[in-house]
């Protein structure tokens, strides 16, 4: 497997990972079917989603793949009246990646991250590894030191 940016940016930061392949014919899959194909608990897998803040600046949420983010918890993470989740042809100009391979690591400008809490339960967590087909796992509070993140919780309640 090719290095990303994001595996090169953990080994400049010192920051132990391993990089999982898995099969997707370039196609974009969802986080549990990746967690099926690498055989970890879907609870594992989190997604990289990409937004717009009213104040047009964007920000980055990372959140378990089975779950769904709550933007007004976000919006309060960040401190922002709203937020919108970007188009799937916004995010390669924003981010340098394409969806389904976007990570939260090495993107084109480092942009304000949050991490759902949930995710300092697991021991590792893994995410994408900037390319559809490969992941990064790595310890959360890695994740969240070399992202420069918050963590808080960001999903939408399973009751609601």
């Amino acid at each position: 497997m090719d290095k990303t940016n994001a595996m090169r940016m953990l080994d400049k930061a010192g920051i132990s990972y391993e990089a999982l392949g898995y099969p997707s014919n370039g196609e974009a899959l969802d986080a549990v079917t990746v967690a099926g194909l690498l055989n970890v608990a879907p609870e594992r897998v989190f997604k990289t989603l990409v937004l717009q803040g009213h104040d047009q600046a964007f920000y980055v949420c990372v959140i378990p793949g089975q779950a769904e983010l709550d933007l007004k918890k976000a919006a309060a993470a960040f401190k922002v009246k709203s937020l919108r989740m970007l188009h799937v042809d916004e995010i390669r100009p924003v981010t340098g990646y394409v969806r389904g391979g976007c990570s939260p690591i090495g993107m084109k400008k480092r942009l304000r991250t949050a991490v759902d809490e949930s995710a300092l339960i697991q021991p590792c967590i893994l995410v994408s590894a900037g390319v559809i087909g490969a992941q990064i796992k790595l310890r959360p509070e890695d994740l969240i030191k070399v992202c420069g993140a918050l963590s808080t919780n960001l999903v939408r309640d399973s009751s609601a």
